[in-house]
């Protein structure tokens, strides 16, 4: 369950002018992934340099992050589990621009405010492409969780190439995910679910998780309702569809 604590804690800043306020920096709903919208990224892993996203961490060279939310919003998720794992590093991957600026706000803020306790020192977000460049931030088998929540679903068939789920994608994730490592998915949009669950079973690197063993993963309450978009079907009283997926063994090795 998402605590108490840190619902208090935005409600409190509700009333605080460092927390910034959403209407200032809204933007079209999604981007196209295939744009160029110069972006800087590093050849290879090894040369990203953190010490800006977590300088808690500054002289901790063994600490990388673990958890990845893909298309992270205004940043919900990652502020719901980042008192729940305060040491686990945690970055949200984001290309609209003025939705980033927003998480980034955000994010200082809460930090400024919980400076006594170095409270949300382990979360950060970056405006970047992950469709694109995902293998150039994460190293093989570093990350032990990635979301996908809320995608765009490219309705139109042409579009579906677009979408954040896809036989190539999955590759990659599998590759950036340790053996173990959850994938997250969920929609309002019941053919989006479909095809994600489609290429997740087909790929030989993920097996499904069972829906109960969903239920008592910590995690999935967030998922569920954490992000902007959850809590908009939520209020519209919509369905939400939920697939988990573990990264397992290459059964051909």
């Amino acid at each position: 369950m998402r605590g108490s604590s840190a619902i208090d804690d935005e409600s409190k800043l509700c009333h605080d002018t460092k927390l910034p306020r959403k209407r200032f920096f809204r933007q079209r709903a999604h981007a196209n992934p295939f744009s160029d919208h110069n972006l800087d990224y590093p050849a290879h892993p090894a040369d990203m340099d953190w010490t800006s996203h977590y300088p808690k961490y500054a002289n901790d060279k063994t600490k990388k992050i673990e958890f990845a939310d893909i298309g992270c919003g205004y940043g919900g998720l990652m502020i719901a589990l980042a008192p729940l794992f305060p040491d686990t590093l945690m970055m949200g991957m984001e290309i609209r621009s003025k939705v980033q600026d927003y998480v980034y706000q955000r994010i200082k803020a809460l930090r400024d405010t919980h400076a006594d306790s170095n409270g949300y020192q382990n979360v950060s977000i970056m405006r970047m492409n992950a469709m694109k460049f995902l293998p150039n931030f994460f190293e093989k088998a570093q990350l032990s969780k990635i979301f996908f929540l809320f995608p765009d679903p490219h309705f139109k068939q042409r579009k579906h190439k677009a979408r954040i789920i896809s036989p190539t994608l999955l590759a990659e994730y599998a590759y950036a995910l340790k053996i173990g490592g959850i994938l997250y998915t969920i929609t309002d949009v019941k053919d989006l679910h479909l095809w994600m669950v489609k290429h997740l079973d087909n790929h030989p690197l993920f097996e499904r998780i069972s829906d109960a063993e969903c239920e008592q993963d910590p995690v999935v309450e967030h998922v569920r309702t954490a992000t902007e978009e959850g809590k908009k079907v939520e209020r519209n009283q919509g369905d939400k569809f939920l697939a988990c997926y573990r990264r397992i063994e290459d059964p051909l090795v």
